[in-house]
């Protein structure tokens, strides 16, 4: 099984980016676009995972105590190599501590840090060829020409354990445990 730690958006935060969707996504075929209900802002990527793996993960996570986070999506923008356009997310302290948890607790299982510094996002689109980066021109063209803005925010109450099952439309997200907030 493949999983991952992340935070769900709240329905303000799906609606503006429901909008930025609205707005770019046609005229954009090179594109397989991500559905709302599978946008997250990603804590950490654990990839393939035994059941005791994800029952020590389940556990680890359950017995961690932090507040509340807030989260605010504040630019869109382009990894170019990867082909992918994003909804930037905004690298609070509440927020890199939350990560920071979530990767020590899920370390006792097994799993290590990635090396490259956390840069929370939530992936909108993704080229569907192998010319990632030239599939993004024409609507990277747009957001610039746009000048669209994107300011949406919310409090998270709580973070997930997801499984990703990988298809050919995209992957679909089933959560496996839910952790509170205080």
């Amino acid at each position: 099984m493949r999983l991952f730690v992340g935070i769900a958006l709240a329905a303000e935060a799906s609606d503006a980016l429901n909008s930025v969707r609205e707005r770019f996504e046609p005229g954009s075929a090179d594109l397989r676009w991500s559905q709302p209900e599978s946008w997250h802002v990603t804590l950490q990527f654990l990839g393939a995972s035994s059941e005791e793996q994800a029952a020590c993960v389940a556990e680890k996570l359950a017995a961690l105590r932090t507040a509340r986070v807030p989260v605010r999506m504040a630019r869109l923008g382009f990894f170019e190599r990867a082909g992918v356009f994003w909804a930037g997310v905004e690298l609070t302290r509440e927020l890199l501590a939350l990560q920071q948890w979530v990767t020590a607790a899920t370390r006792l299982c097994g799993f290590m840090q990635e090396e490259r510094a956390y840069n929370p996002h939530i992936t909108l689109a993704r080229s569907k060829g192998r010319n990632s980066g030239r599939a993004l021109v024409p609507l990277k063209k747009a957001v610039e020409r746009s000048k669209v803005g994107l300011e949406a925010q919310f409090i998270a109450s709580e973070f997930l354990l997801y499984e990703s099952f990988p298809g050919p439309e995209g992957s679909r997200y089933e959560v496996r445990a839910r952790f509170g907030l205080e």
